[in-house]
């Protein structure tokens, strides 16, 4: 069995999907959570693109421990000594720089010459080296490059000191076939090849993302860098929970193995969907509602006789089966217990929030689930309770919503409706204006008490700022997301919003 080390980079390239923006201590819960889920190295940001991403990054090199932390960077020194700064803290770091090389991107992009970039290349690796032993090198769109110009740059760089180097499919080109092909082709042409790991790092244009991946580890890379429920830019990144279970479930096959604590793929799962809300698919692989779901009646006769007709999986493994029963009647002890066995320790005063929230919640819920409960957990990190919904009518067609915050009281009139109302007295109470560019509802938990979750994303002067709420009320927790998403923009320091008519 051969060793794969799984680099996760939903922190930093799965925060490029349209419309995500993780805050630092969102980045934090998440890092810690991959670092339980004992990935070999978290990205955790782009620390030269805002002082705000450095110290989200910095913050993570701080509290998160056991596990390497890495920071990109342009091949370009103000970029390395921005990733430098935010990582000294780290146990161990790893500074993560790049350059395009394909010929489309060095002429239209770049608009330099390939013995040009090879200078920046090389200069590159040999400043990070001067801060750091372990220094991870991107050759950008390397799918779409000249294989012996490829070569020739690897040799290189590793020379100047790179330890890991990264081969990625930036546009998500390549096929299996070519990309096994690509790796050989490395392995074999690349005389210092063995003097560092050969990482993948593959897009899902065409599908592909999760395919290609496998196809280069069994050709020989010792890494792939990969994001939680696939997100990322455009169609999205290699899939964490899809790569490690292929290679679980088929270790006949792929004769590999990772480092992964398989329990947690499922609260990694759902927390990364939680806080950039992108709901998961029903129908996604390995962490999608339906994917142990069975509805034909052969299938559900089969499971019941022998659970390996058709499931190629165990659930349980990978923690989808944790089943948590509370209700109005349990007490703070069992209470205490059931966070432990879903991976939480808190103190004693927030024991006493989380308690009385979950006491609000049982009155209205007869059963409170683990998800129930996993939500106050992580919707207690976020969450304004500064606002309260007093009163909704709607008569003939008019919403009047009333809105209490922080002694004051809004009312106010709408035709589009009671949530338009609601947003209507939120931003009159705050005085701003912003644009309502997405507004989505979900079912969190089932049955007809079950916990909604409102996902707002606004435009407030030249950016988007999401927000979360979550109550049994679906029109409390869209005031919550609104509230929350202004809340954010205005601690950032942004006073002017877009005109939102």
């Amino acid at each position: 069995m051969r060793w794969i080390h799984i680099f996760d980079t939903t922190l930093r390239d799965g925060e490029q999907t349209p419309g995500v923006n993780l805050h630092a201590e969102e980045k934090l819960r998440i890092a810690k959570q991959l670092a339980r889920l004992s990935v070999d190295a978290i990205e955790a940001g782009f620390p030269a693109s805002s002082e705000g991403e450095k110290q989200a990054v910095r913050k993570i090199a701080e509290e998160v421990k056991g596990v390497k932390i890495a920071a990109l960077a342009r091949a370009v020194k103000s970029d390395i000594d921005a990733a430098r700064d935010a990582l000294k803290p780290a146990e161990k770091a790893r500074i993560h720089t790049f350059i395009a090389i394909s010929p489309i991107h060095m002429k239209h992009k770049l608009k330099k010459s390939p013995e040009e970039v090879k200078r920046l290349a090389v200069d590159a690796v040999n400043y990070a080296r001067k801060f750091v032993d372990d220094v991870e090198f991107s050759f950008e769109d390397a799918t779409r490059s000249d294989r012996d110009f490829l070569a020739e740059l690897a040799e290189e760089v590793i020379d100047a000191g790179a330890t890991v180097l990264n081969i990625p499919d930036t546009v998500g080109y390549t096929t299996p076939e070519e990309f096994s092909s690509l790796i050989h082709y490395l392995r074999e042409n690349v005389k210092n090849i063995g003097n560092a790991e050969l990482s993948v790092h593959c897009h899902n244009d065409l599908g592909l993302a999760v395919a290609n991946s496998l196809a280069a580890a069994r050709a020989g890379a010792e890494q792939i860098e990969v994001t939680v429920n696939g997100i990322g830019e455009r169609a999205g990144n290699a899939a964490l929970e899809e790569v490690v279970m292929a290679i679980d479930t088929r270790k006949d096959f792929y004769h590999m193995k990772t480092g992964i604590n398989l329990k947690e793929i499922a609260r990694i799962s759902w927390l990364v969907s939680y806080y950039t809300g992108i709901m998961v698919s029903p129908n996604k692989a390995v962490v999608g509602a339906n994917a142990f779901a069975h509805e034909s009646g052969i299938h559900q006769d089969g499971v019941l006789k022998e659970r390996s007709t058709y499931e190629i999986m165990n659930p349980e493994r990978i923690g989808v089966h944790t089943r948590i029963v509370l209700g109005k009647h349990s007490g703070r002890h069992a209470f205490r217990e059931k966070l432990k066995e879903l991976g939480y320790e808190v103190s004693d005063e927030r024991l006493n929030v989380l308690f009385q929230r979950f006491k609000e919640l049982a009155e209205k819920k007869k059963n409170v689930t683990a998800l129930d409960v996993l939500t106050l957990l992580e919707d207690g990190f976020t969450r304004s309770r500064e606002f309260s919904l007093e009163m909704m009518q709607i008569v003939e067609g008019m919403a009047t919503a009333s809105v209490r915050h922080g002694g004051r009281r809004e009312v106010e009139h709408s035709f589009n409706g009671p949530v338009d109302a609601i947003y209507r007295a939120v931003k009159s109470l705050l005085g701003v204006n912003a644009k309502l560019i997405d507004y989505r509802i979900y079912g969190i938990t089932e049955g007809r008490d079950a916990l909604g979750e409102a996902v707002v994303r606004i435009k407030f002067g030249d950016r988007i700022y999401m927000g979360r709420g979550v109550s049994t009320d679906i029109l409390e927790a869209s005031l919550f997301a609104y509230a929350n998403a202004l809340n954010t923009a205005l601690s950032e320091g942004v006073r002017n919003g877009s005109d939102d008519e």
